[in-house]
């Protein structure tokens, strides 16, 4: 569970990082208080919303089983632990 949580963090600070690397390339002031205006920090924090919606809208739609196909849980065979699957 704490990797598509992850996932998520990374994909909602993707645009933050571009902009702090247009600042570096364009010698700009990195950590200068003016390099990030509100308006600018507002932009990139709706641009990170809708990068996260379409990455759990992508998880849901594209990750897990057929919605048709059934779970079969973990067992024993012949002394042996088979692991659960979808069938």
């Amino acid at each position: 569970m704490i990797r598509p949580i992850l996932t998520e963090i990374g994909i909602f600070l993707i645009p933050f990082a571009v902009y702090a690397l247009f600042l570096a390339a364009t010698r700009s002031g990195l950590f200068m208080q003016s390099s990030w205006p509100i308006y600018v920090v507002a932009r990139l924090a709706l641009a990170a919303l809708v990068l996260v919606i379409a990455g759990l809208i992508g998880l849901a739609h594209f990750s897990g089983a057929a919605p048709d196909s059934t779970y079969i849980p973990a067992h024993i065979e012949n002394g042996r632990l088979v692991p659960g699957r979808e069938k």
